[in-house]
């Protein structure tokens, strides 16, 4: 199962993340603060870089904020988790 092993902030609304499959990239969320509401805590600019991986593992901020790694992993690969796992079935069971 692929999940998400390491996040940072970075400058901007942008965070790098990693996952436990090897894929790393950066996220662009500037979209999500444009939004409101509880993502303008992030104008907090040390709220934004209190980032980190939930036991369930979300992206999460002070305040319940938390975001679904999917999302990120798709625009970072351009495929989703369900698809990216099950094609490393495939592969594994064709070796």
């Amino acid at each position: 199962m692929i999940k998400p092993v390491a996040v940072r902030a970075l400058d901007g609304f942008r965070i790098w993340v990693e996952f436990s499959d090897g894929v790393e990239g950066e996220a662009d969320l500037s979209h999500l603060r444009q939004i409101g509401g509880v993502f303008e805590s992030w104008d907090d600019r040390s709220v934004f870089e209190n980032t980190r991986i939930s036991d369930s593992g979300n992206y999460v901020w002070v305040g319940e904020l938390d975001l679904c790694p999917d999302p990120l992993y798709e625009e970072i690969t351009g495929t989703t988790i369900p698809e990216a796992e099950a094609t490393a079935g495939q592969q594994v069971m064709h070796a």
